[in-house]
């Protein structure tokens, strides 16, 4: 049976939804075109050649900046704000389980940082090191500051994992003689990988991206968001655009990373999961 003409509306929105692809990544397509420009190559179209010079000249610090230190300081915080992010909110998760004296109050100021505006936390936390003496760096008070973007949304994921999540399977574990951690371990945590993965993909990308709050605490040294806008106010070549190019790509590698991990998790949880009784030998 063949299915009807479609709608108008049809396709006004397939329509819409193309512009809004275009308008996404069409910026985005123009950046890496320009990126792979001869030597001689500008800014702007027509290009003059093809060649990857201007990635080569991403690592020459004395012409565009010091994109190798910046990159890896911006993972190295990533990563920490992502084990943190993970471990801190799986913690609370747990704990938010049952109701304590004042848990409303403590849920409430952890989300509440999403609200104040990122320069001010920023200037914030820069301030009170600065008042206390203390250094600021991207492992000291830039991991706190990119603490409070990260696990307000890595504690309403997991708020609302353990919110649908079924006591039953920890019962069950317990009456086979469990203790707690062996119940976490190889009960708990098994089932909610897939959103550990997320918490862990939210905080990475988040900290890995973040301006704002980067911009009074990692001290002297930039992260590459830091690198790259100074870069803008110094650099006249397809350089810029080389590094656009290769930020975008690890991005994606990131995401697509994710992606594999959950699969992963999937697939491993299919295979442990006993067959229904009828297909038992």
């Amino acid at each position: 049976m063949r299915d009807g003409p479609r709608p108008t509306s049809f396709y006004a929105l397939a329509a819409v939804f193309g512009l809004f692809v275009a308008f996404l990544y069409g910026p985005l397509l123009a950046i890496v075109l320009l990126s792979f420009q001869g030597p001689d190559g500008g800014l702007t179209f027509p290009m003059v050649g093809w060649s990857t010079h201007w990635f080569a000249a991403l690592f020459e610090q004395q012409r565009v900046g010091d994109f190798k230190g910046s990159f890896l300081r911006s993972l190295g915080l990533g990563l920490t704000v992502m084990t943190l992010t993970v471990t801190i909110s799986l913690a609370a998760g747990l704990a938010f389980r049952k109701r304590f004296v004042g848990s409303a109050i403590v849920f409430y100021l952890a989300v509440a940082s999403l609200i104040v505006p990122s320069i001010l936390v920023s200037l914030g936390v820069g301030l009170l090191f600065r008042v206390l003496d203390w250094e600021t760096a991207w492992w000291t008070s830039g991991v706190g500051a990119h603490l409070t973007w990260t696990l307000p949304f890595g504690l309403l994921i997991m708020f609302a994992v353990f919110n649908r999540f079924s006591k039953s399977y920890e019962e069950a574990a317990h009456d086979m003689g469990a203790n707690s951690w062996q119940t976490l371990r190889h009960v708990v945590v098994p089932i909610i990988a897939p959103s550990l993965v997320g918490v862990a993909l939210f905080g990475f990308t988040l900290s890995y991206d973040e301006f704002a709050r980067s911009l009074l605490t990692v001290g002297t040294h930039n992260t590459l968001p830091l690198e790259i806008y100074g870069m803008t106010t110094n650099i006249t070549s397809p350089a810029l655009y080389a590094l656009g190019t290769v930020t975008t790509v690890f991005s994606f590698l990131v995401i697509l990373g994710a992606l594999a991990a959950v699969t992963i998790v999937q697939r491993r949880r299919e295979r442990r999961a006993p067959a229904p009784a009828g297909q038992r030998g």
